[in-house]
């Protein structure tokens, strides 16, 4: 099909050379197919969702032993990043401690068995103060590096292969300032060969860690060439973030930054959304542009197209006031409505334990536990602390959507109730056999570690999938800010591969899609610069590398040197 011309109103991209107008979605335009676009009429779906999957607790015999523990400073954050140290295919895990050093694992379990992982133990990593970790390859040389969030200095630490990282603040010329930061996002902007990393910090805190009552401004540092970054720009005012993500929101073919703030602290503020042109200082969108004053106790962000018209849905976790937002019918400005009630997903009270009171929620992901095709929401939960009128028994929430877009509470059924108090956590396939398992960072008590063994239902059994990876050659090896398009028999999901979000928790590896009874699947990616590739076509059950200009996936196989 032929591009149309953009429609008046639509935000042009800058530095990418391609656009798709929010007000065009309706024509032939672009990255959606017209199927998609229309799937109300002409996409197929299966009569009924897939069952619950069933987990087994499996931390402590997994050899994972790490708490996330300290007082005033350490309520927030919280995190883990997941992603592959050497090169095996499997993820590892590196853990926030708080006041407890932080910790690696290396993920040695077999495949398609019970977990197992070993400690990496190393002066780079096991540092203090850190609240949360997001890994990202920044020099896009197949290590993968870590961005170390502290109260403190945050550090990146660099990648050199087999699990071992050295400090690269300096080599790379990165400020990481002295803030209580529990936020990052990063995206490649235009040509650069580095990303631009974006930090989030909270309170301000005097020289004993007692909070001043001021929210900090956050860092944004761009590339100063091609091998160091400049100065850190302040983007003021700050509203004590605690999860920020670049997303190219209205598929213009530019990331802006959205933040989602902590009520709590500051004064006449909001959640933000900055506006983000390469060359130019990001500045907050605002209301004569169509954004909409929101005040909520802001802690995690989760992003996913949820109603196929190719723009991601957005899930904000709060304190008994959960936000799933879409952009408004013809919108082409960042103008939203709340669908969280209309879809079963408010997730503001338990459903088990202080049933009366409402939940504290934080970590928030989308992912296809069941592998029925259709995106599921995880929310992890717990009290700040102690805090009165909140629910200090307040299970995480495991929400399974089904085929007419709603969501239905099932972690009771799943096995994955428990009351401690958790902040991060993260969805990925530890041990390769196509089902996503589960680890949650809880505060004073040891992480844990739920491994998903599938339907417990003989007549029922979990559906296929397919696992994707994305390789492109020079800078953002990744292929960070592509959307990846997958049609499993009639039905498209589009995705986009973002670096953020969560809470104090990321994940870079395998991107995992269910595809229901389909024994196949058709991959398309649009590249960062707007490029489409073709249409490849893979069988299911299997981990498929998708290279840039290649005319067919690669496919990997566990026990190999990963891709």
């Amino acid at each position: 099909m032929e591009e149309a011309a953009a429609p008046a109103g639509t935000r042009k991209t800058t530095g990418r050379g391609w656009w798709l107008g929010a007000g065009a979605l309706s024509g032939a335009v672009l990255t959606v197919t017209l199927a998609l676009v229309a799937t109300a009429i002409f996409v197929p779906a299966p009569a009924v969702a897939g069952p619950a999957p069933h987990f087994v607790e499996e931390a402590q015999a997994a050899g994972l032993v790490h708490t996330y523990d300290g007082d005033f400073i350490f309520f927030v954050g919280g995190g883990v990043a997941v992603f592959d140290c050497n090169n095996d295919g499997k993820p590892d895990a590196y853990f926030a401690g708080g006041s407890n050093p932080a910790a690696l694992f290396r993920n040695d379990s077999p495949v398609g068995g019970d977990l197992h992982f070993e400690p990496v133990p190393q002066s780079s990593t096991d540092l203090t103060r850190v609240t949360g970790a997001y890994p990202i390859d920044i020099d896009s040389d197949g290590f993968v590096d870590l961005a170390v969030l502290r109260v403190g200095e945050n550090v990146i630490l660099r990648g050199t292969g087999n699990c071992q990282f050295e400090r690269a603040n300096e080599s790379w010329g990165i400020d990481g300032g002295d803030a209580w930061t529990a936020a990052f996002s990063a995206t490649w902007e235009g040509d650069e060969t580095l990303p631009t990393l974006a930090f989030g910090n909270y309170l301000e805190l005097d020289d004993q860690d007692k909070s001043t009552g001021v929210c900090s401004d956050h860092a944004f540092i761009r590339p100063d060439g091609a091998t160091a970054y400049g100065s850190p720009i302040a983007l003021s005012p700050g509203f004590c973030s605690l999860s920020i993500l670049f997303s190219d929101w209205d598929r213009t073919g530019s990331a802006d930054l959205r933040m989602t703030n902590d009520r709590h602290y500051y004064r006449d503020g909001e959640d933000q959304l900055w506006r983000v042109v390469p060359g130019e200082t990001p500045r907050p969108y605002t209301h004569d542009e169509g954004w909409q004053q929101m005040r909520i106790w802001g802690m995690g962000i989760a992003s996913q197209d949820l109603t196929g018209d190719g723009r991601p849905e957005v899930f904000l976790t709060s304190q008994g006031d959960n936000k799933l937002q879409t952009l408004s019918t013809g919108a082409d400005t960042p103008t939203y409505d709340d669908m969280a009630l209309e879809v079963g997903a408010t997730a503001t009270r338990p459903f088990t334990g202080d049933v009366t009171l409402p939940s504290t929620a934080w970590h928030a992901e989308f992912q296809d536990v069941n592998n029925d095709g259709f995106m599921d929401l995880y929310v992890s939960k717990g009290n700040v602390e102690a805090t009165p009128g909140y629910a200090a028994a307040d299970p995480n929430d495991l929400l399974l959507g089904d085929p007419g877009g709603s969501f239905h509470e099932v972690a009771q059924t799943a096995g994955i109730v428990n009351f401690a108090r958790t902040r991060g956590a993260a969805l990925a396939d530890f041990n390769l056999d196509g089902l996503l398992d589960l680890v949650e960072v809880n505060r004073r008590q040891n992480v844990t570690l739920w491994r998903n063994v599938g339907s417990d239902m003989a007549d029922s059994p979990m559906g296929n999938w397919v696992a994707i990876q994305l390789r492109q050659s020079g800078a953002n090896r990744d292929g960070v800010g592509s959307w990846i398009e997958v049609d499993a028999g009639g039905r498209v999901v589009q995705r986009e591969v973002t670096i953020g979000g969560g809470h104090a928790s990321g994940e870079l590896g395998w991107i995992h899609f269910g595809l229901g009874n389909a024994d196949t699947a058709r991959i398309r990616v649009q590249w960062p610069d707007g490029e489409k590739g073709p249409w490849l076509t893979v069988t299911a059950n299997q981990f498929a590398v998708i290279d840039r200009d290649a005319t067919a996936p690669r496919i990997w196989e566990p026990g190999t040197v990963a891709p």
